[in-house]
Formats: C-alpha cells, sequence, structure tokens
C-alpha cells in the first residue's frame, strides 16, 4: 500500500520535478512490497502499480528536466528583457530561429 501511495505522489509531483525522488522512494518500497507479496501471495497488484507509477514519475521527471534544460539552452539570450513583449518576441524569434 506504501508503495502505491507513494507511487501516486510521484506523479502527481513528478509535474514539478520533485516526483523522481518520490519516484525512487516508491520504486523501491515496491520492490519490497512485491517481494513479501511473492512470499505471502498477498499486495501484490498493489505492489506492482506502486511500482509502474513510480517508474512512470521517475521517467516523466526526467523528460521535464530535460525540456527545461533544452528550453533553458536555446532562450539563453532572452533573460534580461526590459518587457513581458521584448522578452516573449526573444523567445519566439529563438525557437523558430526567425
Amino acid at each position: 500500500m506504501a508503495a502505491l501511495v507513494v507511487g501516486i505522489v510521484s506523479m502527481i509531483g513528478s509535474i514539478v520535478l520533485v516526483g523522481g525522488v518520490f519516484g525512487v522512494v516508491g520504486l523501491a518500497l515496491g520492490v519490497v512490497a512485491l517481494t513479501r507479496a511473492q512470499r505471502s501471495g498477498v499486495g501484490r497488484g498493489l505492489a506492482l502499480t506502486g511500482l509502474v507509477t513510480s517508474f512512470l514519475a521517475i521517467v516523466v521527471s526526467v523528460l521535464l528536466a530535460f525540456c527545461a534544460v533544452w528550453y533553458a539552452d536555446k532562450t539563453q539570450k532572452c533573460y534580461r528583457p526590459d518587457s513581458f513583449q521584448q522578452y516573449s518576441q526573444c523567445v519566439h524569434q529563438q525557437l523558430t530561429g526567425h
């Protein structure tokens, strides 16, 4: 049950990049829960669901981190605008190449 709860929290948290940390914890708890479920025969579904949600949260967090780094690299010239409109125009130019 703990792996499932942490997995769900990590999925929600992956949007703000902290889900990866919770995902690692959920993954560890899921492995422990799966091992116990194999011995006792109870809770295998919850353990697998916790493992899957935790793994997905890690993947989403990593992808979002790469996207954030890519965006920051592409728009680094735009970080000191005089106005939001100027920033928007600069970002548009950097991303489209115009």
